[in-house]
């Protein structure tokens, strides 16, 4: 089979996209801009996020969280700690595997291997937006293994007749995240040896044909400590639009961020904004920042929307900026609902901010109220400040249902685990998660969830403070 020569992305310009060169006119007015700043705000803080990832996994080849270079697989073959500082909110059950897709010249083959049907592996494919655009593994294509190819907006080739699935990402960088269940730290070199079974292939390497020519050459441009915080966020917007093909959904509001400056590959030059025009900006980013402080605190705190409404593909999310904003500040790259549900808690059972220094807390599960999944549950321990794992001397961030054989039952059958900062009592400690001197959160998270999760009928309880 030959290969169709795919359409180039033209990505002249992006070597000067920080430079003070000439950019898009900034023609709204400056009450315009505050509205449309907001907008762009919500829009663009999940592009920019996931650029930090990209960037430290696949780019800074010195740096502490590098993974491998694009359109090759770097294996984790343990689970993370606190000393892992790429991805906020990580989940500690099942190493990870990373492939950041670089699409543009040509597709990518992923081929998994066949694994024991009691182990839980995926594939979680994001596209630049971090929207969920497919899975393999485990729920999408089973534990048998097979080809899988992934595919730019732009390629118009044959599926091979040994590739199992084709999958298509509108953006032409994409990222894989594997996830493979580990048991217990015993299982860790069954784990090591599934991930070296993960193969990724260009396709022409695939077919044994020869290679496309390659696309331009990206500079990336480095990040910032405060890259998403203010108006500097869209000038690493504006760079990575460029490589996704606008939607026909999300034109009008494209043409209404060029009014500001925000423009697929174009500069963003902060310095030739003026004093007003840069306060519009400014105040519009408060804004977005207020009304997403007000949601989390009316609706995510009080589990009225969930985890499954944060994550998933553009159709799933129906260009709802403020959820996919919702699920990159909190806990990015999130599973969609099928595949997992994720259940946080922020708030006591009287709606207050969970805070080790103040309280130490129980969660109790009733006799037979235990959280239902196909697959596992797993509850985990993160740092409200740095929404990273937290450092303690037992080395225990989570506690899931693969401990329950070592976790002490009440007298009625049920479990109560104990989330505080000082060691319990010593018939507690096995039930014990260690929580930080401070604010925290906890993550309940249910890979392949029952239907009870979705319909209602399981109840999620509470954490509540022990006077």
């Amino acid at each position: 089979m030959t290969l169709v020569k795919p359409t180039r992305l033209l990505l002249a310009g992006l070597t000067l996209l920080l430079s003070a060169g000439a950019w898009a006119d900034f023609s709204a007015s400056p009450e315009q801009a505050r509205g449309i700043a907001k907008e762009a705000y919500l829009y663009g803080f999940p592009v920019v996020e996931m650029y930090k990832t990209l960037y430290a996994q696949a780019v800074d080849k010195g740096g502490p969280n590098f993974k491998a270079p694009f359109n090759r697989i770097g294996n984790t073959a343990r689970v993370f700690t606190p000393k892992d500082t790429a991805i906020i909110t990580p989940n500690s059950d099942t190493p990870y595997s990373f492939v950041w897709m670089d699409l543009r010249a040509e597709p990518l083959v992923l081929t998994l291997p066949e694994i024991a049907e009691e182990r839980y592996y995926s594939v979680q494919l994001i596209d630049l937006y971090t929207q969920n655009f497919a899975y393999l593994g485990t729920r999408s294509t089973g534990n048998r293994g097979g080809h899988f190819m992934v595919v730019g907006p732009d390629w118009k080739g044959q599926q091979p007749v040994d590739i199992d699935r084709v999958v298509r990402s509108e953006s032409n960088i994409a990222y894989a995240l594997y996830r493979t269940q580990l048991f217990d730290e015993k299982d860790l070199e069954k784990v090591r040896k599934i991930q070296n079974g993960y193969k990724v292939q260009p396709l022409s390497q695939y077919l044994k044909q020869p290679t496309p020519v390659a696309p331009a050459k990206i500079s990336w441009p480095k990040p910032t400590a405060s890259m998403t915080d203010g108006p500097e966020l869209f000038r690493y917007l504006n760079f990575m639009l460029a490589f996704a093909p606008a939607q026909d959904s999300e034109k009008d509001l494209l043409a209404r961020f060029a009014t500001i400056g925000i423009v697929a590959g174009q500069p963003f030059d902060l310095k030739a904004l003026t004093t007003e025009q840069r306060k519009a900006l400014e105040d519009g980013i408060s804004d977005a920042k207020a009304e997403f402080a007000a949601f989390k605190k009316d609706k995510v705190d009080t589990h009225q929307v969930t985890s499954g409404d944060f994550f998933g593909t553009r159709d799933h999310l129906n260009n709802n900026y403020l959820y996919r904003f919702a699920g990159a500040n909190m806990g990015i790259f999130g599973n969609s609902a099928d595949e997992a549900a994720y259940m946080g808690y922020f708030v006591d059972n009287a709606g207050k901010p969970v805070n080790g220094a103040k309280h130490s807390y129980t969660l109790h599960f009733a006799k037979d109220q235990l959280p239902p999944a196909d697959a596992f549950w797993s509850l985990t321990m993160y740092d409200a400040k740095t929404k990273l794992l937290v450092a303690n001397h037992s080395k225990r961030y989570l506690i899931n249902s693969r401990m329950l054989p070592t976790l002490q039952r009440d007298a009625d059958g049920g479990v109560t685990l104990y989330l505080q900062h000082s060691e319990p009592l010593k018939d507690q400690r096995s039930n014990w998660l260690p929580a930080p001197h401070g604010p925290f959160y906890a993550v309940l998270r249910l890979y392949l969830p029952k239907p009870e999760v979705a319909n209602g009928q399981w109840k999620l309880p509470a954490l509540t403070p022990i006077n």
